[in-house]
């Protein structure tokens, strides 16, 4: 593990060095812009290991410091942009603000009306480094629809495709107000070149997530993983299930239950139960993560990190003076009998309503043991389509199969689940949106589920520091990211917000 973990470190340094930070890209290039595909192709005919690891290095930007292009304690890959979501979305409160983070540029929402704060930056910054590592690799494997025949080339060839979709619907959710396939709102790259473009369509960006993810799936049929940190065919499969979900077309929601099915039945993974959810999350092995990280000592993650800022057990600020909880209204809506209830401390004073009991470094000392993270990251869990699953056919008004789908989950949760018997139509679609809310409270997914379902967030409690008692819009323009300012300086292509 140790040799594996430092072999992958090396790749990612030289991946790094390689795709460079602001300072290398010429003026006149958009800061989403890329270097020469030549450049690459030279050093992997140098070294043949970079072609197989520099997938590692792809990778390793979910969870390295510093991807977002800054050097501040939020700027730590994936993880980092799903808390920024967490606390729009509302389910998670900054309780107690001692350090700063967060404060103003997040939760009072200032960022988000400002394109010239630094977090709009870092969400276009990080998911356009992964974007333009991805098409340099596609473009040395032959390009979107090169089909090789060794079966490691398929393989990475289709794990870059689904990493590139995976990005460029992130920015779709991020960088959108609502939905609208005809409104441009991104930049597109799908070759290495180092030229830059206007915004695309939401159509057009659409159609190539969705072409990559299913030349993906096609590519990985015979790939099995090493570990969970690569994208298999189940996983592009459950991100592609997000994908057409978030395009709101009822008549395509049998393709999102089609999907869901598929993970579900091979996968291999089970439905996390009670005693897992309050486990600690800290464990890629657990058989209910189907994506995730095994973070080690050598990954080196300490204080920058999701664990820095959210969990008490670990060396972090949500143990030093800044709280994370669960939004009041929403625990006060979840069963005395439910087991997710109980992991929220329902106490007093600091702690109050901080995840305690779900998120926690197996050392369970306050304040965290000395050294660095060992605790994992999750990405994507089986739950995610047994409940997008129960969405889906909810809105397609199967209401049975829907209360069916949703049971599997909420039997591990509930000790009698015969209340979903009088629900339907709406009433069981806004039962559905408040188990996601609930089931994947810290794990970035209720703001997706916000904008997918053109809904609003939920009236937020009296444990916010702002906007208490008020409930926010799917589409209004501080709850998605600008623009940032750097990238409409330097893209003479892109002059006005979307």
């Amino acid at each position: 593990m140790k040799k594996n973990v430092i072999k992958l470190m090396m790749v990612s340094g030289l991946l790094l060095t390689f795709l460079g930070c602001s300072d290398d890209f010429v003026n006149e290039n958009p800061e989403s812009g890329f270097q020469n595909v030549n450049q690459f192709g030279d050093i992997a005919e140098a070294n043949p290991e970079i072609l197989t690891g520099f997938i590692s290095g792809v990778y390793a930007n979910m969870y390295l410091t510093g991807t977002g292009g800054t050097t501040g304690h939020d700027d730590f890959g994936h993880k980092a942009y799903d808390l920024f979501a967490d606390f729009l979305s509302s389910d998670v409160a900054l309780s107690v603000s001692t350090y700063g983070w967060y404060r103003a540029s997040i939760t009072e929402m200032q960022c988000t009306e400002d394109f010239t704060f630094t977090d709009n930056y870092q969400v276009w910054r990080h998911y356009y480094r992964i974007i333009r590592s991805a098409n340099l690799l596609i473009a040395t494997l032959g390009g979107d629809e090169a089909d090789p025949e060794d079966e490691t080339n398929r393989a990475t060839l289709g794990q870059a495709l689904a990493m590139r979709a995976h990005s460029y619907w992130y920015l779709t959710q991020y960088m959108q107000n609502d939905y609208n396939p005809s409104q441009e709102i991104l930049p597109l790259y799908r070759t290495a070149s180092p030229i830059g473009v206007g915004k695309s369509t939401a159509a057009e960006i659409f159609e190539l997530i969705e072409s990559d993810l299913n030349r993906a799936i096609v590519l990985l049929e015979n790939f099995n993983r090493s570990n969970k940190s690569q994208v298999n065919k189940e996983v592009a499969q459950g991100i592609l299930a997000y994908v057409i979900a978030s395009q709101r077309d009822v008549s395509r929601m049998p393709e999102v239950v089609a999907l869901c099915d598929a993970v579900i039945a091979n996968s291999g993974a089970s439905v996390m139960t009670a005693a897992e959810v309050t486990g600690g999350f800290n464990n890629v092995n657990t058989p209910g993560w189907i994506w995730g990280f095994d973070i080690t000592g050598e990954t080196g993650l300490r204080l920058v990190s999701w664990w820095g800022q959210m969990d008490a057990f670990s060396y972090s600020y949500a143990w030093a003076g800044d709280a994370k909880a669960i939004d009041r209204n929403l625990y006060d809506a979840i069963p005395a009998n439910d087991a997710r209830k109980a992991q929220f401390f329902a106490g007093s004073g600091y702690y109050n309503l901080m995840p305690l009991d779900k998120f926690y470094d197996a050392s369970r000392i306050i304040g965290g043991p000395s050294g660095n993270v060992v605790a994992d990251y999750v990405y994507m869990r089986i739950a995610e389509m047994h409940i997008l699953k129960a969405e889906s056919l909810a809105k397609m008004g199967q209401d049975g199969p829907a209360r069916t789908a949703l049971r599997v989950v909420l039997d591990q949760r509930l000790p009698d689940t015969s209340y979903l018997n009088g629900l339907s139509g709406q009433a069981l679609l806004d039962e559905i949106h408040l188990q996601t809310r609930i089931e994947f409270w810290g794990e970035g997914k209720t703001y997706l589920a916000i904008k997918r379902n053109a809904t609003s967030t939920g009236v937020r409690g009296n444990n916010h520091l702002s906007f208490v008692g008020e409930s926010i819009m799917h589409n209004e323009e501080r709850f998605t990211f600008e623009i940032p300012e750097l990238e409409i300086q330097s893209n003479v292509l892109i002059n006005e917000q979307n």
